[in-house]
Order: structure tokens, then C-alpha cells, then sequence
């Protein structure tokens, strides 16, 4: 996992910028964090992120769940539904009526829990030339544009 750090996973400015991520912390100690985007990207820090990551079209397009992390001393406390449950909303809100995402094997089962439909595993290569594999996941979230 640690060739991972700082390309698949890492900060992600944009989503700050956008007001699209979601913070959980207590005395200024972040817990829990993951938000969503309007753009382009489905995953990927500031520098792996798509070099043209225009805004996408609520009518044709799904919104994108991303960078969804919990302390490991803080899992299972229901930290990461919350955060879901918040994004949902706002993507409702910005008139998505789809959402697409990619998960880590250990993610997966969360999001079948609520409604993400697996499509496809594959391989992201990382920097040290080893891979991580993924699952490209969707939900359906109805006829919100009408």
C-alpha cells in the first residue's frame, strides 16, 4: 500500500476548492474524511489527478465518490456512513442521478451496503512498479433531474 501514498492516495486540493469533501474531527484531530466531485477524475491525489478535470454534466454524467479514509483506531463507529450519507445528499442536490466510484477490495463490501453495484476489477500501477487492484462500483440514484 505504501506505493500508493502520494499518487492514488493523497490529497486532492480540488475537491477542497469544489467545497466537495467532508472532515470528521475532534480537539482539530481528523478521524474520518471522503467527499465527492463534480469532475472528471475518479481517483487520485493533486498530482495522479487528470491534467484536463472539467466539471461533468448532472444530466449525462455520474458524480464521483472519492477519497473516503478512516483511522483504522476509529473504524466501524459509523464515521464513513455519515460522511456517505452527506455526499449523497449533496449530489442529489447538485441534480446527479448516478455515482460512480472506485474502491479498494477493502472497501468494497461497504459500499454494497449501500447500493454500489460492482462493475469491474483492475489494476491501478503504482510508482514502484507493483499494482493496486480496484473495482470500478456505481449506484443509481433515481430521476433527480426531472
Amino acid at each position: 500500500m505504501s506505493g500508493a501514498l502520494g499518487s492514488v492516495f493523497g490529497v486532492d486540493r480540488q475537491l477542497i476548492r469544489d467545497q466537495t469533501y467532508f472532515v470528521i474531527e475532534q480537539s482539530q484531530q481528523v478521524f474520518a474524511c471522503g467527499g465527492w466531485s463534480k469532475r472528471e477524475s475518479l481517483f487520485g491525489s493533486d498530482t495522479a489527478r487528470l491534467k484536463n478535470d472539467a466539471l461533468l454534466d448532472p444530466l449525462h454524467h455520474a458524480a464521483r465518490i472519492r477519497a473516503f479514509f478512516v483511522h483504522p483506531a476509529w473504524a466501524r463507529r459509523g464515521m464513513a456512513r455519515a460522511i456517505l450519507h452527506a455526499c449523497e445528499e449533496a449530489i442529489r442536490a447538485a441534480r446527479f442521478s448516478r455515482i460512480e466510484l472506485v474502491a479498494t477490495l477493502p472497501g468494497v463490501p461497504f459500499y454494497r451496503a449501500f447500493d454500489y453495484k460492482s462493475h469491474e476489477t483492475y489494476e491501478v500501477p503504482l510508482v514502484n512498479g507493483l499494482s493496486l487492484p480496484v473495482v470500478r462500483m456505481t449506484k443509481n440514484l433515481g430521476n433527480a433531474n426531472e
